[in-house]
């Protein structure tokens, strides 16, 4: 497989025959199978037999550096002038020890949060704290789902989300989305299709910008109701800085659901936080893994959110920092469409632009100074385009990064900028 040599979608041999050629015990090979399925290399299909991942995941992808004296529109990060100071809160924290055994996680902590979750309308009776939304995300799939399992996931979606289905071995299935989030006849059709879990970004979606209208939460609602066991994660991995009103398709009725929240985006990536809350079963297992493993979320990290979510002054840079990040994506979107070109950014810190080829669209950009992201690891069957990250523009820049995309795409003379 390493060597191209089994292709993606290839069947292996049954167990026997494996056995037969190599003169090994089918117990061996039928332990060499499990172990590449678990690695999420192989897909095991009962009477279909075993094949070869789609995407199997052998190796990592490296990001390539943005060249020195490009603009970086393509990380995806927060702006570090928006983010709170971490100076202050460390200076307040409690920097004693924890040791093993003591009571994890800090109790004012989740007390906190709850009362922000339940006035979100997310019920929160279970509640657990995590390495931040990817962490929380995995968590969950990793007690309820097996490789080759199908997954309803948003097309396009969030690149981890992707690479995790593929690292688990877990079958994506596409669900088209719009402005308002996922389209619930693409929905139904991926439960007709046997998706057993749904993962889904409440708003601020990466990369499109879509976020949930109260309209479509109800839509998707009743789609879900013919579905009771299929599993429910949403990804709110913006969280206070999303730009949009945080709603949810998951209430204490869901059999199996899990709302997960980061705190990334808002307070620094550099934060490895998240809160996890769901149904009583899945946090129990969840957080029973984590006492296998990572045994608890470092009370340093707890103590320096907590003292952030606390602080009048951190809290008003935090609400501060969602009004810049919507005006700067709002000032993109406007410089756009004055200049014909058409691009969606509901929400969060991405504008997504359609184009017909992303690759020669990216190079021409990054030759007049910008690095933007194409679209491609986003994308399973949707149509092509380029992610703009919107979090650092400045002023004037928006009419600046417009004018290069219309003249890349061809849509006539840039505009005067003054």
């Amino acid at each position: 497989m390493r060597e191209g040599r089994l292709l993606p979608g290839a069947r292996l041999p049954t167990v026997r025959d494996l056995a037969g050629r190599l003169g090994v015990c089918p117990a061996t090979v039928a332990s060499a199978y499990r172990s590449l399925g678990g690695r999420g290399v192989v897909l095991a299909a009962g009477r279909r037999g075993t094949r070869v991942a789609g995407t199997p995941a052998l190796r990592t992808r490296i990001e390539a550096p943005v060249p020195e004296g490009v603009r970086d529109l393509a990380s995806g990060n927060p702006d570090p002038a928006l983010l709170p100071a971490l100076g202050p809160a460390l200076r307040r924290i409690d920097a004693a020890h924890h040791l093993y055994g003591q009571p994890n996680p800090v109790p004012e902590l989740l007390t906190l949060v709850a009362r922000e979750l339940a006035a979100d309308g997310i019920p929160t009776d279970s509640l657990a704290v995590v390495s931040g939304a990817l962490d929380g995300i995995e968590r969950v799939l990793e007690v309820h789902l097996r490789p080759g399992d199908r997954i309803a996931v948003e097309d396009p979606g969030f690149t981890s989300v992707l690479d995790l289905c593929a690292a688990k071995g877990l079958v994506p299935v596409p669900v088209e989305l719009d402005d308002e989030g996922p389209l619930p006849d693409s929905l139904a059709d991926a439960l007709a299709a046997g998706a057993e879990a749904l993962v889904l970004t409440p708003r601020a979606q990466n990369p499109t910008g879509a976020a949930l209208s109260a309209g479509r939460v109800k839509a998707l609602r009743s789609v879900l109701r013919s579905a009771p066991r299929v599993l429910v994660i949403e990804d709110d991995h913006a969280g206070a800085v999303a730009g949009a009103p945080a709603r949810t398709l998951c209430d204490a009725r869901r059999e199996r659901w899990a709302v997960v929240r980061s705190v990334a985006k808002a307070l620094g990536p550099d934060l490895r936080l998240g809160f996890l809350c769901g149904d009583a079963e899945t946090l129990g297992r969840v957080e029973g893994r984590q006492r296998m493993g990572l045994r608890w979320v470092s009370y340093l990290l707890q103590r320096t959110v907590l003292a952030l979510l606390t602080d009048a002054g951190a809290r008003r840079a935090v609400r501060r920092a969602a009004r810049c990040y919507a005006e700067r994506r709002e000032a993109l979107l406007r410089a756009l469409a004055s200049r014909g070109v058409g691009a969606s950014g509901r929400s969060g810190m991405n504008v997504w632009v359609p184009v017909p080829e992303e690759g020669t669209v990216a190079q021409r950009l990054l030759a007049q100074g910008f690095a933007v992201t194409p679209g491609e690891r986003f994308r399973i069957r949707s149509a092509p385009a380029i992610r703009i990250t919107t979090s650092a523009l400045g002023p004037g820049d928006a009419d600046r990064v417009a004018d290069a995309v219309a003249s890349t795409l061809g849509g006539g003379a840039p505009a005067q900028v003054a």
